[in-house]
């Protein structure tokens, strides 16, 4: 059962072949989804390029989320390409390396603005752009959190707070766009292996944590924040928005 069959989306976020958005923009496609698949600049143009195109009938587009310019660009090539949008998938977020190890206080403004623009506001941003490709088609918006963003978490700093901020946007944006059919979600990923994770401190003691305590004694892949991905995205999860989905071998349920 393919649960994406005729429907259109755009995945924002894929840096590399271990980026989590990779892996649900290689399962959407698998489940028939046509796909739009960005990459922030020329630096990851070649690798995206290579990605997207083992994906039947998938392009690629240019879009730096924090230049308005370029949200609207993009919002042209899908309307002249795909012409609608049935889903968007947000996997952006952003930190200075220095502000992901030690101490959270000595953050300096500027690093932490960039860190929300980026990891949160670029969420609005987004939606503000493409909503009108969305309009009247039950649509589905999904972007990534981390329970960094409700409990402490060691050198993630800066990011849990931009997570927290970000999982407001879900809600209201989910009030906003509810009466026009559009569902916004996130889903809350375990520690995963990739380029974003790789600049938080400790990062290996994270996963030895995460597959000791967790119920199922794992840590989780890309593959398993995927297979949720489509679930959301999909007319299966037509009556859930404003929800944040964990993915994270039952992690979060845990006290010690």
């Amino acid at each position: 059962m393919r649960l994406l069959d005729g429907k259109h989306g755009l995945v924002l976020g894929v840096a590399n072949k271990w980026s989590i958005a990779w892996a649900i923009a290689r399962a959407a496609a698998e489940h028939g989804a046509r796909l739009i698949v960005t990459y922030q600049n020329e630096r990851f143009q070649k690798q995206v390029q290579q990605l997207v195109d083992t994906l039947p009938g998938a392009r690629t587009a240019p879009c730096d989320v924090a230049e308005d310019a370029q949200l609207e660009a993009l919002r042209q090539t899908v309307q002249a390409t795909i012409g609608h949008l049935d889903f968007v998938v947000h996997s952006i977020a952003h930190a200075h390396k220095d502000d992901l190890e030690g101490p959270f206080y000595p953050i300096p403004k500027d690093r932490f603005l960039a860190a929300l623009d980026i990891s949160a506001y670029s969420l609005v941003a987004v939606v503000r752009a493409l909503r009108p490709l969305m309009q009247g088609r039950s649509g589905s918006v999904l972007t990534m959190t981390y329970i960094g963003s409700e409990r402490v978490m060691p050198n993630y700093n800066v990011m849990g707070i931009a997570k927290a901020a970000l999982e407001a946007i879900v809600r209201y944006l989910a009030h906003d766009l509810g009466p026009s059919g559009i569902r916004v979600n996130a889903i809350s990923a375990g520690p995963i292996k990739t380029l974003a994770a790789s600049g938080i401190g400790d990062f290996s003691r994270i996963l030895e944590i995460y597959q000791t305590r967790s119920p199922l004694r794992r840590n989780i892949t890309q593959e398993d924040v995927a297979q949720a991905a489509v679930f959301l995205l999909s007319d299966m999860a037509s009556a859930i928005t404003g929800t944040v989905l964990y993915v994270d071998a039952g992690f979060h349920i845990m006290g010690v």
